[in-house]
């Protein structure tokens, strides 16, 4: 599980990208609608399904990540303003979801996605 998680750095990029809490709700309808086909997937099928496609996995991790920091109200260029700080949040981010997927592969992802967002945000506090 952990080789799988280890390369989406590009995943986690969202935890900086997705910096706005202010994005218009029709740019977060449109997240969560295409982020919608993949929630049924656990950290496991998720990868039987795509783990040939490291770049999927990545695209639908990201999705996820997403509605995590929209739903939690979490503002990351706010919440961590040091430029240097961002940078440790996606090591952060993918060491807090390889954990979660470790130790429960059945876990739903979008669920570990979201422990991994609140683990490492308030890391961050």
């Amino acid at each position: 599980m952990i080789r799988y998680f280890t390369n989406y750095a590009a995943a986690t990029a969202c935890l900086c990208a997705f910096g706005s809490i202010a994005q218009a709700d029709e740019v977060m309808d449109e997240i969560v609608d295409t982020a919608a086909p993949y929630m049924h997937h656990s950290c496991g099928s998720v990868l039987d399904a795509y783990g040939e496609d490291e770049a999927k996995v990545a695209e639908i991790v990201r999705l996820m990540a997403m509605v995590s920091l929209f739903n939690r109200q979490i503002d990351v260029l706010a919440a961590v303003p040091d430029e240097q700080d961002r940078a440790v949040i996606k090591d952060e981010f993918v060491e807090e979801l390889e954990d979660s997927c470790d130790d429960d592969p059945g876990m739903l992802l979008a669920g570990a996605v979201d422990l991994a967002v609140k683990a490492t945000m308030e890391a961050f506090d």
